[in-house]
Formats: structure tokens, C-alpha cells, sequence
């Protein structure tokens, strides 16, 4: 079904990147038109089986990342917890899912614990690395993993660093690079696409 979505992804984010804007006003790479965004069934950090479809009629921020990486992720998650903050009463329909790219390392359980640190509301989801192989291939996520020198049993993963915007109704409306926009524009973009869709 998603066979040759990652390449549709690259030409998108590449097509969008001098797009600041589309008819919603994101300000974030826009998925013009939007698409469906990949479904899948992981393990939550709950201890719970996990479906990204569970969480439609929210707007998600889905992001790849893992409870060792140094920078990149405690960053991200800082900047999506301060903009959850900023949503006010609107924050109770916005999600972040935090797919993990170590499950040698990241159980449920550590997740968890990683993850309420920033927020107590973001889930964490992980598998077998062939399951997380597979959710990786259909969001265009890459890893390469490296052992730090001098420390064999010691490695850090390097990995897409990007951020997907998902709507109410489960589509693809943005991408966001690492430290591609400040804080306000984030919650700028999750304030419009809270508007698409919204019951009355």
C-alpha cells in the first residue's frame, strides 16, 4: 500500500522546504495534498498493545528517537513539551508518540519513564527490530548505529531527526526538521491544524 512512500516523502519534503505556508498557514514543510499516514501496531509504553489509528480526532506529533541519545531527542521533546504548555485547554487534543530506534535498549518500561520526564502525557511505542524496521521504511526513517570509542558494548544510533504533523483524521500535514523553527511556530502550526476538523 505505501510502496514508493518514501520516495513520494523525500520529493515532498524537498518540494515544501522554501514552502513556508499552505492554505492551513503551517509553517512547517507541508504534505501538499496531505496522505494518509502510515498505520501500525507496536507495544505502547503503557505496557499496552499500541496503534497510531487509537489517537484519531487528536492532532499528533510523531517523532523517532531513543531514551540514550544525547541531544537531538531530550531537545525535541523539551520544545514539544513547552509547546503542549503553551496550547493551554487545547493541549488535551494533542499528542506526542515517540517511536523508539534502539529496542535492544528501550523497553515499555523505559519509555516510559524517559518520556513522562518531559510530559506525562507522551507515549512511547518500541517492538521487535523487525517490526520497528518496518515502521521505520514507511516514514523514511534511517538509523546507523556507532560504537563509541574506547567503549565497545557502548554505541549511540544516529537517526532522521524530523517530526511528522498528523491530523485529526489521520493525515500527513507537515514535516518538521530539527531546529527548523522556534517554539511559538510550533505551537502556531498545532493551533491551525487543530482547527481542521474540530467538532463543534
Amino acid at each position: 500500500m505505501f510502496r514508493g512512500f518514501l520516495v513520494s516523502l523525500l520529493l515532498a519534503a524537498f518540494a515544501t522546504a522554501a514552502i513556508p505556508a499552505d492554505k492551513t498557514g503551517l509553517k512547517s514543510g507541508v504534505f501538499d495534498p496531505p496522505r494518509p499516514a502510515p498505520e501500525f501496531l507496536l507495544r505502547g509504553s503503557n505496557g499496552s498493545d499500541f496503534k497510531l489509528s487509537r489517537y484519531r480526532g487528536k492532532v499528533v506529533a510523531l517523532g523517532f528517537g531513543y531514551t540514550f541519545c544525547p541531544d537531538v531527542c531530550p531537545t525535541t521533546l523539551v520544545e514539544l513539551a513547552q509547546v503542549r504548555k503553551k496550547l493551554g485547554a487545547d493541549a488535551k487534543d494533542f499528542q506526542v508518540i515517540y517511536v523508539t530506534v534502539d529496542p535492544e535498549r528501550d523497553d515499555a518500561e523505559r519509555l516510559r519513564k524517559y518520556l513522562s520526564a518531559f510530559d506525562e502525557s507522551f507515549v512511547g511505542a518500541t517492538g521487535t527490530p523487525e517490526q520497528l524496521a518496518g515502521v521505520r521504511k514507511d516514514y523514511g526513517i534511517s538509523i546507523a548505529k556507532k560504537t563509541v570509542e574506547g567503549h565497545p558494548y557502548t554505541y549511540l544510533v544516529h537517526h532522521s531527526s524530523f517530526v511528522y504533523f498528523i491530523d485529526r483524521e489521520g493525515q500527513l500535514r507537515a514535516m518538521l526538521p530539527f531546529g527548523g523553527r522556534t517554539v511559538d511556530d510550533i505551537a502556531h502550526d498545532i493551533r491551525a491544524l487543530l482547527k481542521i476538523h474540530r467538532k463543534p
